[in-house]
């Protein structure tokens, strides 16, 4: 053989070598790409949420993709982050529903680009209560958030005393990041119910002559006593109409707060001494009784113009609304009448119940007995 017919052959196999390696390459390429941004690489359930409380390395974010029962592929997720250098992970609220690439997840978690989340304030809270189900729902403790509304800063910053804090705490649903302080929350907050409840109705403050912390005592009080919202302005118009004659306003709600318990009145918690019982003071309370909705705030600045005096509740759960003391108690009667009654069909409700117990456990004495 010639020499020149074996470069030919060497010059040949070298082409087909390289375009052998070159599609080796391509088909290498393009597969690990495939791989790397499948859409469905990362499943995720609809509503699927996934939390890091803290900085996760890559095993405890898949321990807490696995809690959420994401769905996907521990070792090819593994050899994701590898190949994109991901190691660390940011706390936050992360939403996975639906499908997503490794790469977006993986960033996703690595740079904290965490989904905001609702968070819902209820109403007509007191403080204990306002804290646990507000804690509940965000990173920071309770503790924390106890804190927050004693925080001195912050109550310079909006001219406020720690008794006044809670009645601000507007009840709505508000977008926020799960990670946010509870001095970040509170701020918020606050900022929130000047913008709703302040601004909106400042000439009304003005015409009416009333702080932002009396309208929001009153609307706390209306909170209390109105299960519909139809009833408050009434109500609300009620209460400013004793004021405005100088009668004590005679509040339940306020008695209640004093004593510290929601539950029947007694003769003798209306004598309890304390500056919020307002069978003892004339005037407001010294603050909110607890966070009145805005349709409350509203009543409190827009009373209904009435001459009632007196109310009482009935068993549809609204009230009704008396001139004079005479007829308020006629109607006082029918209330407390449908009360007892109530109480007489609960006790002999449990008295069956017991009765039917005892029963069953005779009999039951009796199986055993004949068994044996």
């Amino acid at each position: 053989m010639r020499i020149s017919e074996i470069n030919a052959l060497s010059l040949r196999d070298y082409v087909v070598g390289f375009v052998l390696f070159a599609a080796a390459c391509l088909f290498s390429y393009f597969y690990r790409d495939a791989r790397l941004n499948n859409v469905s690489g990362i499943t995720g359930h609809a509503g699927a949420v996934v939390f890091l409380y803290e900085q996760e390395d890559l095993d405890g974010l898949i321990g807490r993709l696995n809690e959420a029962e994401i769905g996907f592929d521990e070792p090819h997720f593994r050899w994701a982050a590898k190949t994109f250098s991901w190691g660390s992970f940011h706390p936050g609220r992360y939403d996975l529903t639906g499908e997503q690439t490794y790469e977006n997840v993986l960033r996703m978690f690595g740079n904290g680009l965490q989904t905001p989340g609702n968070v819902t304030i209820h109403t007509g809270q007191w403080e204990e209560r306002f804290i646990q189900r507000v804690s509940g729902q965000m990173r920071f403790t309770e503790e924390e958030l106890h804190a927050a509304l004693r925080d001195t800063a912050l109550l310079e910053k909006y001219n406020l005393q720690e008794h006044q804090m809670l009645g601000r705490m507007l009840p709505n649903t508000y977008e926020m990041y799960w990670t946010i302080t509870a001095g970040q929350f509170v701020d918020r907050m606050l900022s929130e119910f000047d913008r709703t409840a302040v601004q909106p109705y400042a000439e009304r403050y003005e015409e009416l002559r009333m702080s932002v912390d009396q309208i929001t005592t009153m609307a706390s009080i209306i909170e209390w006593e109105a299960r519909y919202d139809n009833e408050k302005p009434t109500i609300s118009g009620l209460y400013w109409n004793r004021l405005n004659n100088r009668w004590r306003l005679q509040a339940d709600p306020t008695v209640s707060y004093a004593i510290g318990e929601r539950r029947r009145l007694y003769n003798r918690d209306y004598q309890f001494d304390h500056p919020y019982n307002t069978y003892r003071i004339y005037g407001l309370p010294p603050g909110p009784i607890n966070n009145p909705a805005l349709s409350s705030i509203k009543a409190a600045l827009f009373p209904e113009d009435h001459d009632y005096f007196f109310m009482v509740a009935t068993p549809e759960g609204v009230h009704t609304f008396t001139r004079t003391y005479a007829d308020h108690r006629r109607e006082s009667r029918k209330w407390q009448q449908f009360i007892r009654e109530q109480t007489a069909i609960r006790e002999q409700r449990e008295r069956d119940e017991a009765a039917l117990r005892e029963e069953m456990r005779e009999i039951e004495d009796e199986q055993q007995a004949m068994d044996q």
